[in-house]
């Protein structure tokens, strides 16, 4: 990568870039392959890094408390002989039980992150969209027989959201919907699946604040999965999700 956006990309990666530079960084994201590339292998390993660096353990308060709560004067002298063990094993199945929360948390933001992975690759793209059209009676018959549901989009004429297109995507195996709107110079991306077991866990509210400065929202309604994440202010992201909700509704 020769190009001078190159040496940012670890900035852009860190959300440690400028607002001010933020559209331009995309808008070369689009057009160079290669910084696309660059950026999406930092994203992969940054998400593995900080996966790998969690770790769960209990503090030595915790464990002094579990230790007293088992303490007992009236016991027997050969009982009182096993409460360091029982102690011991009560502290490791706190560990083994924050480890378990722990993993179902980190698998979330795996999840999550594979998600805007998604959405940097398809700005990435030049050909970002299977259906190219700011007209949701050509974007949602596009799908139909492509997906194993339906969905209703919102009207977007009076909003402040335009409407770019839609293309097929996956996740989890299970073949979704992506459509791609813009606001102003900022792109977001409306994920569409069916609510199987698990997804309706994914909870977006913190797991990509930080992540590229993303802002993501997601729910459950008639049966479907929504998810919406991009660069767009947090009102934004929640005002075009709320059209979703009352199209979806309707």
């Amino acid at each position: 990568m020769s190009c001078d956006w190159a040496r940012k990309l670890d900035q852009y990666v860190d959300a440690e870039l400028p607002d001010s530079e933020l559209p331009d960084m995309e808008a070369h994201l689009r057009t160079c392959p290669a910084c696309a590339s660059g950026a999406l292998s930092r994203l992969q390993a940054k998400r593995l890094t900080q996966a790998a660096g969690r770790r769960y353990s209990p503090s030595p308060e915790f464990r002094m408390k579990v230790e007293r709560s088992l303490a007992s004067a009236r016991l027997p002298h050969w009982a009182r002989r096993w409460l360091p063990a029982l102690a011991a094993a009560a502290a490791l199945l706190v560990i083994l039980s924050g480890a378990a929360i722990w993993l179902q948390h980190a698998r979330g933001e795996q999840a999550l992150g594979e998600l805007a992975d998604l959405h940097i690759a398809t700005l990435a793209s030049p050909n970002p969209v299977d259906v190219p059209s700011s007209d949701r009676h050509t974007v949602k018959p596009w799908f139909q027989g492509k997906l194993p549901f339906s969905f209703n989009l919102p009207d977007l004429e009076t909003s402040q959201f335009r409407l770019i297109g839609g293309r097929l995507t996956y996740f989890q195996q299970n073949p979704g919907a992506q459509l791609l709107l813009e606001s102003g110079k900022h792109r977001i991306s409306v994920f569409i699946f069916q609510n199987r077991a698990g997804i309706s866990q994914l909870n977006s509210g913190s797991a990509l604040r930080n992540k590229l400065a993303f802002h993501s929202e997601s729910w459950t309604e008639g049966g479907l999965w929504y998810f919406v994440v991009g660069d767009a202010g947090a009102s934004d992201i929640h005002g075009l999700s709320e059209l979703l909700r009352s199209a979806a509704g309707s």
